[in-house]
């Protein structure tokens, strides 16, 4: 495949040149982040760091961390650097605790993060010529609006679907001869499945190529797709809080995701101290917001772990690459695309009346992710009876439903049924083997 770009005077500019320029977007961000938002100049000013300190991306270590947490003490606009009424548009993740992450966007946001996504299908080879299937959640979730308004940007006949309904996915990507598909690559994986169950081969689908995301996958699993689909299977990373999809995005070497640095300033630090680490070294992943107006978050610590390599690309690109998520320096789990914390599955024992004894359990069934919650019923509430247990574990099915938007199996067990290490169950067992 000819290597092709969407901004290519951007994407294979000289390292030099990318990090003068992100020098001068750093310098006008702090101010406008330290003259807009009330809540990040408390934070500059309890360090003792002012705007005239901030020289360049040399001086990025010196300005405080952004946490998922000061996100939710900040919600809903504690955060916001723009007035509401040059805001168009709000994109949301779940919250640790209910609360959820609200992201504001001007038009100019939309617009740069839609050219993000745009530099991710003309990576996999997309053009005006092509027909593009969205099948990511539209709506809240990032996945969709990104892709769809690359797609737009790129010129595809965009196929808004969002996601489920496989009949009816499949009846379009046939019909109307759909050549890149984006969505979660379980979905991807399950969309394969059918077209294999309803006789078709690889060589019968149209599709040359999908974009897949926000939900860890393996390289077994990108194979597998690729076979079935008869595709080239492609990663894009990203994140509500800075943007969402398009972050970063893979291309034709497929090894490691490129960052749009232009917009987004990475670092790796070592997730216990805080320290800046050198490029190799594996450690959390930090992002600072370059040009994004309404929303702009300055060294936000996304958790995840990862490593950063500028070494040459075969495609010509010279933005830096992030290897896959190797885990989280958190207890996050992300399961079917759905970020989830033990911490939420607690705040729904509490409120139901139970102790916090419960064991998660994660595991992967083809290539669908399976969700059990085993819960201990205190000594009170124990009963034998099946109907009894069965309404109780329903009851709680619901309530952990609403907190997660995703539905787990319950499991009510005995008083102490859990095994404890040192006083501690294990509260996650997740059987996944994601790497």
């Amino acid at each position: 495949m000819q290597e092709r770009y969407y901004q290519k005077e951007i994407e294979t500019m000289p390292v030099e040149e990318i990090k003068k320029l992100q020098s001068e977007k750093l310098v006008k961000q702090v101010k406008h982040v330290y003259e807009n938002v009330p809540y990040y100049r408390d934070l500059m000013d309890q360090k003792g760091v002012t705007p005239a300190d901030i020289h360049g991306i040399e001086d990025l270590h010196k300005l405080p961390f952004l946490t998922k947490a000061d996100l939710r003490d900040a919600y809903p606009y504690g955060l916001l650097a723009k007035p509401l009424s040059e805001c168009v548009r709000i994109q949301s993740t779940s919250g640790t605790t209910g609360k959820r992450v609200v992201a504001f966007y001007t038009r100019h946001d939309v617009d740069l993060w839609e050219d993000c996504c745009a530099r991710a299908i003309t990576a996999v080879g997309g053009t005006n010529e092509d027909v593009c299937q969205v099948a990511y959640g539209y709506g809240l979730f990032t996945g969709g609006p990104g892709l769809n308004g690359g797609s737009h940007k790129v010129g595809c006949l965009t196929l808004p679907m969002s996601s489920g309904f496989t009949e009816r996915q499949i009846q379009f990507m046939m019909d109307l001869k759909a050549t890149i598909l984006c969505c979660t690559p379980s979905y991807a994986a399950y969309i394969g499945e059918t077209l294999q169950e309803q006789g078709y081969k690889p060589e019968d689908i149209p599709l040359k190529a999908g974009i897949f995301g926000a939900e860890p996958w393996t390289e077994e699993m990108r194979r597998g797709i690729e076979q079935t689909l008869g595709i080239k299977a492609y990663d894009i990373y990203g994140l509500t809080e800075t943007t969402g999809p398009g972050v970063s995005f893979e291309c034709s070497e497929q090894t490691g995701m490129h960052i749009n640095e232009d917009h987004f300033l990475a670092e790796i630090i070592d997730p216990d101290t805080g320290e800046v680490l050198p490029e190799g070294s594996k450690g959390e992943l930090v992002f600072t917001s370059l040009d994004k107006e309404a929303f702009p978050l300055l060294r936000y610590r996304t958790r995840d772990i990862c490593v950063l390599s500028r070494k040459k690309c075969s495609c010509g690109r010279t933005f830096i690459k992030m290897t896959k998520p190797m885990g989280r320096s958190d207890d996050m789990l992300i399961i079917r695309g759905v970020n989830v914390f033990p911490s939420q599955i607690e705040t729904v024992l509490l409120n139901e009346g139970y102790q916090p004894n419960y064991q998660i359990i994660v595991d992967r069934v083809g290539n669908t992710d399976t969700f059990d919650v085993n819960v201990e019923m205190n000594p009170d509430q124990f009963t034998d009876t099946v109907s009894g247990v069965t309404a109780l574990e329903k009851s709680l099915s619901e309530a952990m439903k609403t907190m997660l938007g995703i539905n787990p199996k319950v499991h009510l067990v005995a008083p102490k049924s859990i095994v404890r290490s040192e006083g501690k169950a294990v509260r996650v067992i997740d059987k996944r083997k994601l790497h």
